[in-house]
């Protein structure tokens, strides 16, 4: 993904969530590599938020990674807040000013880490560090505007497929 994501044509983009830290998990408890993953996100930051911008990167999306085990959920994080209170159910945040933002807002603290390859070579963003990714520790991110419930559901489905998880309650 890493080596393809620059053919999306897109400036500023980041692999994040999921595919990261679900990976490391898999590692640090001896999984095999796939385990629990359901998708792939790869965000983007592009200022035309309209929908027909967004689609034509995600159809070009579609045939750079049609190969790939998982489907590649590609995302323009200027227009998260059109849609995100239809999603969760509340108030959509102010539009982000970029990738590096919306990872910022990720319900727990252990998925806030992105990936991303510019001249200089790869780049790791983390902006809450890696303690709680690779202790096992999901504690909720008092900085996200994701509600309760969606921070419990994805927690409890985490826990599920790793029980050596350590899940803060929200609020902690």
């Amino acid at each position: 993904m890493l080596d393809r994501a620059p053919s999306l044509g897109v400036g500023e983009w980041w692999l994040t969530a999921g595919l990261l830290f679900q990976t490391a998990w898999n590692a640090l408890t001896g999984r095999p590599p796939g385990t629990g993953i359901r998708d792939a996100d790869l965000f983007y930051w592009d200022d035309d938020p309209s929908w027909d911008a967004e689609d034509a990167v995600i159809r070009r999306g579609a045939d750079v990674f049609a190969d790939l085990p998982v489907p590649v959920e590609i995302r323009n994080q200027a227009r998260v807040h059109l849609w995100y209170a239809g999603r969760f159910g509340t108030a959509a945040p102010a539009p982000f000013p970029d990738c590096r933002a919306a990872v910022d807002a990720f319900a727990a603290v252990c998925c806030a880490v992105g990936v991303t390859v510019t001249g200089g070579g790869p780049r790791v963003y983390a902006p809450y560090g890696l303690d709680d990714l690779l202790g096992l520790v999901v504690r909720p991110n008092p900085a996200s505007p994701a509600p309760r419930e969606v921070y419990e559901t994805k927690a409890a489905r985490w826990q599920s497929v790793w029980p050596e998880l350590t899940v803060l309650p929200w609020g902690s």
